[in-house]
C-alpha cells in the first residue's frame, strides 16, 4: 500500500504526466524535453530523476547523449498502471496543452531530421544515412559562398541567429527588431562570435527605421506573424529594397495552433499561399513566388517560403516625383 501511495502520488504532478505521454510517442534527451515541455531543464532533469527512480523511465546512453523512454514495464505492459495511462493519454489529445506539446515534439523531430542527427537506435538505424559531417547548415553556408556581397535588411531579427549567418557573406546586414532587450541579446551573440558587418537598430516592422531603396534583400524570417499589420510590413519590405532586389518570406501557412498566441506572442495563426503572394503583389513587386519550404507529416506547421522583385518602374516614378518637389 506505501508503495502504490507513493507512485500515485507522484504521478498526481501534470508536468511528470506529460512528460510520460510524451516520452510515450518518442525517446528523447533533457534538451529536447525542455523544448517540448516548456519547462526549465533543471525542472525536467528532476522529474525524470523521479520517473526513474520509481521505475516508470528507463535512461541509456546513445553517440554521447542520454535519451529517456518509457519503461517496458510501461511501454509493453498489459497491467493496470500501463493500461490507465495509455486511457489517459488517448483521453487528453484535444487537451490545447497536450496539442501544444505534440506540435513542440514535432518541430524536435523535424530538427532532427535537417540535421541528419542519428538518434534512432542501433536495431533501426540506416547505415545508408550516416554520413559524417552532413547537415543542412553545413550546405546552406555552402550556398551562401555563392552569393554577392549584398546588403542584407534582417527584420524581426529577434536574437539574430539568422543575422548571423547572413553576415557570413552579405556585406552589411541591417537588423531590425522591437525589442531593446532582444535586440541585446543579438548584439551579445554577435560580439561572441566576432562578427562586426551588422548594424542593429530598434524599430517596428510597419514603420521601419531605414531610408528607401537601402538594401538589396529584405527578410521577414517568422516575424510576419507578429506583425499588427502584415501587409504594411511588406510593403515596409519593399520601400526599403533597392530595384531589382529581393523581399524574400518565411512564415507558417495557416494552421489552427491557437496555443501560439498566449505562449509566443503570435498574431496571426499563419497564412494562406494566395495572401502572402496578394501581399507581396500590392507592393508592387514581380515574380513573385510562393512555394512550401518544410513540411512533414503530422506536423501542424507548414512553413511557406515566398519571395518577389523590386521592380524599377516604381523607383522611376519615385525619383520623377521628388525631382518634381
Amino acid at each position: 500500500m506505501r508503495h502504490a501511495s507513493a507512485l500515485y502520488r507522484l504521478l498526481g504532478d501534470e508536468a511528470r504526466l506529460r512528460l510520460l505521454r510524451v516520452l510515450a510517442r518518442e525517446r528523447l534527451n533533457v534538451t529536447e524535453l525542455t523544448g517540448v515541455l516548456g519547462l526549465a531543464q533543471s525542472g525536467v532533469s528532476r522529474h525524470l530523476g523521479l520517473l526513474k527512480d520509481a521505475g516508470l523511465v528507463a535512461e541509456e546512453r546513445d553517440g554521447g547523449f542520454s535519451y529517456y523512454r518509457l519503461a517496458p514495464s510501461l511501454a509493453d505492459g498489459d497491467q493496470a498502471l500501463p493500461a490507465l495511462l495509455r486511457a489517459q493519454f488517448d483521453a487528453s489529445a484535444p487537451d490545447a496543452a497536450v496539442r501544444a506539446d505534440d506540435a513542440r515534439l514535432q518541430e524536435v523531430l523535424r530538427l532532427r531530421k535537417e540535421n541528419f542527427d542519428a538518434h534512432t537506435g542501433p536495431e533501426t538505424r540506416d547505415a545508408r544515412q550516416l554520413v559524417p559531417g552532413r547537415s543542412w547548415a553545413a550546405w546552406s553556408r555552402a550556398l551562401g559562398l555563392l552569393m554577392p556581397p549584398l546588403t542584407v535588411a534582417d527584420l524581426g531579427c529577434g536574437e539574430g541567429y539568422l543575422t548571423m549567418e547572413a553576415a557570413r557573406w552579405a556585406s552589411r546586414v541591417i537588423a531590425v527588431d522591437k525589442s531593446e532587450v532582444v535586440l541585446g541579446r543579438a548584439k551579445a551573440l554577435a560580439r561572441r562570435r566576432r562578427v562586426s558587418n551588422v548594424v542593429w537598430k530598434k524599430g517596428e516592422l510597419e514603420k521601419l527605421p531605414m531610408a528607401d531603396r537601402a538594401v538589396d534583400v529584405a527578410m521577414l524570417s517568422q516575424a510576419l506573424h507578429h506583425a499588427h499589420d502584415p501587409a504594411r510590413a511588406v510593403a515596409e519590405a519593399a520601400r526599403i529594397t533597392a530595384p531589382g532586389g529581393r523581399v524574400l518570406l518565411l512564415d507558417l501557412r495557416t494552421h489552427q495552433e491557437d496555443w501560439v498566441r498566449s505562449k509566443l506572442g503570435d498574431r496571426r495563426l499563419g497564412f494562406d499561399d494566395d495572401e502572402l503572394r496578394a501581399m507581396l503583389t500590392a507592393a508592387d513587386l514581380s515574380e513573385v513566388r510562393v512555394g512550401v519550404g518544410a513540411r512533414k507529416a503530422g506536423d501542424p506547421f507548414t512553413v511557406l517560403i515566398a519571395a518577389g522583385t523590386k521592380g524599377a518602374a516604381r523607383a522611376t516614378k519615385t525619383r520623377k516625383h521628388e525631382h518634381q518637389r
